[in-house]
């Protein structure tokens, strides 16, 4: 399975709604056997892409209770959690994604906005 999510990645961290992303492979040549190079499928507007890490949401700032001192200092942020799930094929708009090499793989940052559909294997 070439989307399952490799050992390498569990030190990253994706920041608020962003996803980390592996392009799909595209096939190399189309049905009619014309052979594309490497750089025109990367070229198109909308990609295709396994989802390898999601960030934890939106944040959404907690009111501040200054009122008794003693209590312990909690965390104040708390977020809004992403619908995509680590593992879904996003079907996401190039514009948005920025390209990233981590440990010499090509891959995507991409904010939720960006993807337009999702594709995931269990039932819903």
């Amino acid at each position: 399975m070439e989307h399952t999510v490799k050992n390498t990645f569990k030190n990253l961290v994706i920041i608020g709604d962003r996803l980390l992303i592996r392009i799909k492979k595209s096939p190399e040549k189309t049905n009619s056997g014309l052979y594309l190079p490497p750089g025109i499928q990367e070229k198109e507007k909308v990609q295709s892409g396994y989802v390898l890490k999601v960030g934890p949401g939106y944040p959404i700032a907690l009111p501040h209770e200054e009122d008794e001192p003693w209590k312990e200092e909690q965390e104040s942020i708390r977020y809004i959690p992403l619908q995509i799930k680590e593992g879904d094929l996003a079907i996401f708009l190039q514009k948005g994604a920025v390209e990233v090499m981590y440990q010499g793989e090509k891959l995507f940052i991409v904010p939720q906005s960006s993807v337009l559909m999702l594709e995931r294997e269990e039932d819903f």
